[in-house]
């Protein structure tokens, strides 16, 4: 474990992630590229949705990694309050815009597959409200990063905020086993053969979602380098101040 938490150092983080990133890009952009030119032009259509059964190599990678962005935040948080690394927190409040953002996509191509399916763009559905709400929360967790001048106790606050989203990033997750209602389908992907979707479709989402998560890990890792920079920019800043 002590090999681990060197990676806390922001030295160690800054050229360990300088070294990774040009590998995670490369992999994401062969990911995202094979499975979504797989997904979208070389399956069949559904005997039942037709064509629009496609968008679910965008809207099912988009809302597992918005649950996971969320559950990551929740690690590095509790890293944070436990041990106190500023790498930890710093990685929590980059994670959180892209969270949020895959957050967005997973609503709206949500909308945009249900309206055909439910007749309706929007439904009061378990999943989708408690959904809904942790795009709040998401909102919440930037905007009190923001509010807080200290950085320290921005963190700590967040860390609280975080705790308590996880609730919801849970319940968005199995809410159609805590509720047997709503419109929402079960789980698109499963360990039951019964519920899982057929070969032909499984195998690019797979490598599509693999691509989304790669994705996250190259975007969290820019952007925790960016909050290092910022936050050493600052002290130079607050030092030169001090010196004048």
């Amino acid at each position: 474990m002590s090999s681990l938490w060197e990676y806390a150092n922001p030295r160690k983080f800054m050229a360990t992630s300088a070294w990774l990133l040009p590998w995670v890009t490369a992999i994401t952009v062969i990911c995202l590229v094979v499975g979504l030119v797989w997904g979208f032009f070389f399956t069949p259509n559904d005997f039942r949705q037709g064509s629009t059964v496609k968008i679910i190599y965008v809207h099912v990678p988009a809302a597992i990694m918005a649950i996971n962005a969320w559950l990551m935040m929740l690690v590095t948080s509790l890293i944070w309050v436990i041990r106190r690394h500023h790498v930890s927190a710093l990685a929590a409040k980059a994670a959180a815009p892209v969270g949020m953002i895959f957050t967005l996509i997973a609503l709206f191509t949500g909308a945009v597959w249900g309206q055909p399916m439910w007749g309706t763009w929007w439904e009061w559905d378990p999943r989708l409200t408690s959904f809904l709400i942790l795009f709040l929360f998401y909102l919440g967790y930037m905007a009190l990063w923001e509010a807080v001048e200290n950085p320290d106790s921005a963190a700590d606050l967040t860390s609280v905020l975080c705790l308590v989203g996880s609730v919801f990033a849970i319940i968005s997750r199995y809410a159609l086993l805590f509720w047997n209602q709503g419109l929402h389908q079960g789980a698109t992907l499963s360990l039951d053969a019964e519920e899982n979707i057929a070969d032909v479709f499984w195998y690019p989402l797979v490598i599509t979602l693999a691509g989304f998560g790669f994705l996250f890990l190259t975007l969290v890792l820019y952007r925790t380098r960016t909050e290092i920079r910022a936050r050493r920019l600052k002290a130079l800043i607050a030092q030169e101040r001090m010196a004048a």
